[in-house]
């Protein structure tokens, strides 16, 4: 199973593939550069946000919720407008967002980090019923937010520890317990970053550095890894008309010589199914 370029518009920083189910079209983010790109067909599309932006989650065909260094915004796909829904972390130079995803309750959880990655600057948030509550605190890179398909249990990573945790969550999509191991990567000296779930409840986890996709199953054991020609594989995604095309974005940063690979999505046929992307609520 290869993997061939789907956009070659390189980003300094690509993250936040996401598909968005209800128009069969895939978007993402060039962090750094504030700009969320798209493609339907042949044709490529993007809109300047005119801040860091980095993750989405669905609210209607036409609308997408994104989270900004400002906060969480309502932009409108077809003017390129966006409205303020709920600050975080607003009044703060020194941090940025980062990683984010809708939960299967209606939620949103999105995290933040220090722009140059100070150590325990990031927290993991979630919008639910138009408030904002922090969850999870003293993070230096969070990623990986995904979650169970029923909902009741949430994985993410502080990227520089190694680890990939998860945390149970209640009917409403809270935390309940703390945080445990699901696996350890820093043995082999991987980086996690962003991940997903697919329709069997495995995490698909892109891993900086190394230029592939791993998917660990529910009792977190390593299953296969799927390569990229990006070395700083960021964020997977399932689309496609079944849900078995996985996007993968990847990033120059960090790279002194990019080659025409790094900072390209690229899609591959993907051998077990992935899961819709929830609607959030707002």
């Amino acid at each position: 199973m290869s993997a061939k370029i789907y956009d070659d518009r390189a980003c300094f920083l690509g993250e936040g593939a996401f598909w968005h189910p209800a128009r069969g079209q895939l978007f993402w983010f060039d962090v750094l550069r504030g700009r969320l790109l798209s493609r339907v067909g042949d044709q490529a599309l993007e809109w300047q946000i005119g801040q860091v932006a980095s993750a989405a989650g669905w609210i209607d065909r036409d609308t997408l919720l994104i989270s900004t260094e400002t906060g969480l915004r309502r932009f409108h796909i077809e003017s390129g407008a966006h409205e303020p829904v709920a600050a975080i972390e607003a009044e703060r130079t020194d941090t940025r967002c980062n990683d984010g995803r809708a939960d299967p309750m209606g939620g949103f959880w999105a995290s933040t980090m220090g722009k140059t990655a100070a150590p325990e600057s990031g927290t993991i948030y979630r919008y639910f019923n138009g408030a904002v509550e922090p969850l999870l605190r003293d993070l230096t890179i969070p990623n990986a937010i995904c979650f169970a398909p029923d909902g009741r249990r949430t994985y993410f990573t502080d990227t520089p520890t190694g680890k990939i945790m998860t945390l149970a969550l209640d009917a409403q999509g809270w935390p309940e317990g703390t945080p445990e191991v699901f696996v350890d990567l820093a043995p082999e000296g991987l980086n996690p970053d962003g991940a997903v779930t697919d329709a069997e409840g495995a995490v698909w986890n892109a891993q900086w550095g190394a230029g592939r996709v791993a998917r660990y199953l529910p009792d977190g054991r390593f299953d296969y890894a799927l390569g990229v020609a990006g070395r700083h594989s960021s964020c997977p995604a399932f689309g496609g008309p079944d849900l078995r095309q996985l996007f993968v974005t990847t990033a120059q940063e960090g790279i002194s010589t990019p080659d025409a690979a790094q900072g390209c999505v690229f899609s591959l046929k993907a051998p077990v199914a992935g899961r819709a992307e929830p609607r959030v609520r707002l």
